[in-house]
């Protein structure tokens, strides 16, 4: 073999390594390129305890449950699908029912979804693009989220 032949032989080997290991990380991180799950997306994965993702949707009208010690408990839903949230913790300001909201944490024995952060829309004219679009996915999207109040 020339020297020429195994630098070309070396060269191919290097990139075939490579190209292994970038293929090896994309498949582990499919699932967690997304940026939030919907309640409806986490019910179909069958989603085990345990496992750290986002969850997204809208605060559910009527399910906000303050408890002692700043505990709070609330349904996240896409319209066809509600997960329970228990957080301990300040929420943000402009929290508030029938927002649209992602909350990151993991899925306890019970089925309840135990936050450790929960982000809310940052002003009243604002939907998370995210959020949009899975509300329009479920068919629950209202033309008027983007449009300002007059």
């Amino acid at each position: 073999m020339t020297r020429k032949q195994r630098r070309l032989v070396l060269i191919g080997s290097g990139l075939g390594v490579l190209a292994f290991a970038v293929a090896l990380m994309l498949s582990a991180l499919k699932d967690s390129i997304v940026f939030f799950n919907s309640p409806t997306d986490v019910v179909e994965k069958h989603i085990a305890p345990g496992v750290h993702i986002r969850l997204g949707g809208l605060v559910k009208p009527g399910s906000m449950v303050r408890g002692d010690q700043l505990t709070v408990r609330f349904e996240v839903t896409d319209g066809n699908q509600a997960i329970t949230v228990a957080y301990q913790g300040i929420l943000p300001d402009l929290f508030r029912e029938g927002q649209g909201v992602v909350a990151e944490g993991a899925l306890d024995s019970t089925g309840v979804f135990k936050a450790a952060s929960v982000l809310a829309k940052h002003d009243e004219n604002y939907m998370p693009k995210e959020v949009a679009d899975a509300l329009k996915k479920q068919g629950h999207w209202v033309d008027d989220y983007g449009k300002k109040k007059k």
